[in-house]
């Protein structure tokens, strides 16, 4: 029952980690409406950490899980745990599945308004550039790109 000792460890940690995690994203969201650059590289180096070791804590679980009983081509690990009547560790599985939901979902947002910002400083550049008045065309990934019409009059 080491084994199982050792998931319930595990998926403590990422439950503490994804914890942070979340809340580094929440913090992010407000760097990047404030325009923080200095407070984001240093948000962005932490989230990265946070993520190496959710990484390789899930290829322990793995290991654990098998060492266990479960086949990774039997379906997915939390019907295993379910079904083998582990009910502390179904619910801590549980637990980490719900924050990294919830994470996944902070960080969508986040690059919602990324993408925002992004859209917004090509529109600015257009217009120091002098082309704001070109018309835009989507293409196949929905980005904007301008059309650009030139007339050749002569040619030397």
């Amino acid at each position: 029952m080491a084994a199982i000792d050792e998931l319930n460890n595990l998926l403590s940690q990422d439950i503490r980690q994804l914890q942070t995690l979340a809340d580094l994203l929440e913090q992010e969201k407000s760097c990047l409406a404030s325009s923080d650059m200095h407070a984001l590289e240093a948000i962005t180096a932490e989230k990265n950490t946070i993520l190496e070791q959710v990484r390789a804590r899930a290829k322990q679980k793995i290991h654990h899980l098998v060492a266990i009983g479960y086949r990774p081509d039997s379906g997915a690990p939390s019907r295993f745990i379910r079904g083998a009547g582990l009910t502390e560790l179904a619910e801590r599985w549980s637990e980490a599945n719900e924050r990294l939901t919830f994470c996944q979902e902070l960080n969508r947002n986040n690059g919602r308004v990324i993408s925002h910002l992004q859209k917004r400083l090509a529109r600015l550049t257009d217009i120091f550039r002098g082309a704001s008045s070109q018309q835009k065309l989507y293409g196949a990934h929905g980005e904007q790109t301008g059309a650009s019409s030139r007339t050749i009059l002569a040619s030397a």
